[in-house]
C-alpha cells in the first residue's frame, strides 16, 4: 500500500473495540458496508416491515445496527425473548425494534412462529424491525415456509470483510486510542498477514500492547512479528 494511502488512512475517524462507541459519527464508512449504511439512510422507507443485515462475525454488524437504533430510537431485543414472551409483549416494547444474531433460533419451531406473527403485526401497524445475522436467509433453514419466504423477499444488505483501507484505518485508531505510535511499515507488514475482521484488529493491537509493554519495547515490525506467530493456530 502506498504511503499516501495511509496518510488518507489515519485522517479517517473510527472508534469501535477499545473505546466502545456506538454513534454515526464513529462508524467508519468503506466499500465493505457503504450499502448498508445506505439503508439505514434511507429508513424509515423500506419496502418490507423487516431489513436484515447480513455479515460474518466482526464485520460491524452490531454496531451499525447501534447506530441504526439510536437513530430510530428502536428497542433491543434479545432473541430468546422468540421463545418467552409473547408476540404483543415484543411488539408492545417500541415502534422499531431490533434483533441482534438471530441465527441460532432459525430452526426452532416456537421462534419462528413468534417471528412469524410479529412480522405480520409489524406490517400491519406499518413499524419496522433490523435483524442481524451471520448467514444470508436464502441459506436458513426454515421450518416455516411462509416466514421463509417472508425473509427471503425483504431486503437484504450484506457486510463484507474490510478492505485494506478500512482495516488500515482501523489498526491506526485501534494503536492511537491506546496511545501507541504506530508507523506505516508496521501496518504494511499487518494487512497481508492478519485475518480480515475487526475482532482480529482488536485482538491484535491489545496483545501488541501488552507485549510492548511488559518487555518495554516499542511497536515494531519485529514485534508484531512475534504476536501474530503467536496467535497462530496450524
Amino acid at each position: 500500500m502506498s504511503s499516501s494511502t495511509f496518510a488518507n488512512a489515519q485522517q479517517i475517524p473510527f472508534d469501535l473495540g477499545y473505546r466502545h462507541a456506538f454513534g454515526r459519527d464513529d462508524f467508519q464508512i468503506g466499500k465493505s458496508n457503504a450499502a448498508a449504511v445506505g439503508w439505514i439512510d434511507r429508513w424509515p422507507d423500506w419496502p418490507a416491515p423487516i431489513m436484515i443485515l447480513q455479515g460474518p462475525a466482526a464485520s460491524g454488524k452490531s454496531h451499525l445496527a447501534a447506530v441504526w437504533q439510536e437513530k430510530s430510537s428502536a428497542k433491543l431485543i434479545n432473541p430468546e425473548m422468540l421463545i418467552t414472551k409473547q408476540v404483543e409483549e415484543i411488539f408492545s416494547l417500541g415502534d422499531a425494534l431490533v434483533i441482534d444474531g438471530l441465527d441460532p433460533w432459525l430452526g426452532d419451531r416456537k421462534a419462528e412462529t413468534t417471528l412469524f406473527h410479529l412480522y405480520n403485526i409489524l406490517k400491519e401497524e406499518q413499524k419496522t424491525m433490523m435483524i442481524t445475522m451471520r448467514m444470508s436467509p436464502s441459506m436458513a433453514d426454515f421450518i416455516i415456509p411462509d416466514l421463509a419466504s417472508r425473509f427471503r423477499a425483504a431486503p437484504s444488505v450484506s457486510i463484507h470483510a474490510p478492505d485494506d483501507m478500512l482495516l488500515a484505518s482501523v489498526l491506526i485508531k485501534l494503536f492511537s486510542d491506546r496511545q501507541l505510535s504506530v508507523s506505516n511499515d508496521v501496518i504494511a507488514y499487518l494487512l497481508p498477514r492478519m485475518e480480515r475482521s475487526f475482532a482480529a484488529a482488536r485482538d491484535i493491537v491489545k496483545r501488541a500492547d501488552h507485549k510492548a509493554l511488559s518487555q518495554k519495547r516499542r511497536i515494531s515490525v519485529p514485534l508484531m512479528r512475534k504476536v501474530l506467530s503467536e496467535m497462530m493456530d496450524y
